[in-house]
């Protein structure tokens, strides 16, 4: 876990405001009670004061209340989040009356303050679905620019000498199933800015398949050659490479074998697969039957961090998510002062 140590070391710098939208869950309130402890983020609670409260008390939790609480009901800032959205959503015909009810969602609400600067990053996801969490961050934060593909990557840290040092980021693994090649190729950039802003990983991106380079045929490796293409024309600086199979990404000497011009194969640390029924049922298996720690996921291409928590997520797997929206929230800034 000492990658995580480094990620949690990076956000204790630069403490961001990190909005959790469901503030009364057990788990999240766990992780905010450490979180402060630890001096790593400044949550932001959403919910009724008074129920936060109780709740953390019945939990032995004893940081709660030097956190941020807002009710998303009585907020003073209630009326100009419901001008924002109505603005940002006036071509799709919102009116002000189906905005009011809206901002009284705290997936909303959290969305809004980020949208409108008042906090760094956003994670939600123990309590909601991944369609819920992202359907007010495509509406109110959106994609970054250039990017249409949100997509969900997640850290694997094993014992293996495989990736770097045992780390290796995949995706998409939670977001897009049937990914065409620009997709793809948007997967793979997002992949490597990920490795390098949240992990602080120099990424060597491949872009998997049952072939590699030419030695199987069919629409599948025709549709990861041209998104290798393509991303290597989005980002020429980065190391990406495709179409391999997985153990001529991952092992040095079968890489030299079927790929020996590859600057990538054999040394991949960043995986991106074709589909997301393959990447969901690879990750699950490494982490059950090969022992990796997962975390994750993280949401790659939108405008701001927005982050999804897994409904079976522990307080500890809230702590690291929130560390990683930190890191994504700092690195985001630098990037913008640039």
């Amino acid at each position: 876990m000492e990658l995580m140590d480094q990620i949690i070391a990076r956000a204790k710098e630069d403490m961001q405001r990190i909005v959790l939208p469901e503030g009364t869950e057990p788990r999240t309130l766990t992780a905010a009670d450490k979180l402060i402890a630890d001096k790593v983020v400044r949550p932001i609670l959403l919910g009724k004061h008074d129920e936060i409260i109780a709740k953390a008390k019945e939990l032995g939790l004893t940081n709660i209340e030097k956190s941020e609480i807002i009710n998303p009901i009585d907020s003073k800032k209630r009326a100009s989040y419901v001008d924002l959205l109505v603005e940002l959503r006036k071509s799709k015909g919102l009116t002000r009356e189906e905005a009011e009810k809206l901002v009284n969602d705290p997936l909303y609400y959290g969305c809004l303050m980020v949208k409108a600067g008042d906090a760094d990053g956003f994670v939600a996801g123990a309590i909601s679905y991944t369609k819920d969490v992202l359907r007010p961050a495509l509406q109110i934060i959106k994609t970054k620019p250039g990017i249409k593909c949100v997509s969900g990557a997640f850290l694997l840290l094993t014992n293996s000498p495989y990736g770097d040092n045992g780390f290796v980021l995949v995706a998409d693994v939670a977001v897009t199933p049937r990914p065409t090649a620009q997709e793809m190729a948007e997967i793979a950039v997002c992949s490597a800015e990920t490795a390098r802003d949240v992990c602080g990983i120099d990424p060597r991106v491949a872009l998997l398949s049952y072939s590699t380079l030419g030695s199987g045929k069919g629409d599948d490796v025709d549709k990861v050659v041209e998104a290798t293409r393509i991303a290597k024309e989005m980002a020429p600086n980065l190391a990406i490479d495709g179409e391999l199979q997985a153990d001529a990404a991952l092992v040095e000497s079968i890489g030299k074998l079927k790929a020996p011009n590859s600057k990538v194969a054999g040394r991949a640390n960043v995986l991106v697969f074709p589909s997301l029924e393959v990447g969901n049922i690879a990750y699950k298996m490494v982490e059950r039957l090969g022992g990796a720690t997962t975390i994750g996921p993280v949401f790659q291409g939108m405008g701001a961090p927005v982050n999804d928590l897994s409904r079976g997520c522990a307080a500890i797997d809230i702590y690291n998510l929130v560390a990683m929206t930190a890191n994504q929230a700092i690195s985001l800034k630098k990037s913008n002062k640039k």
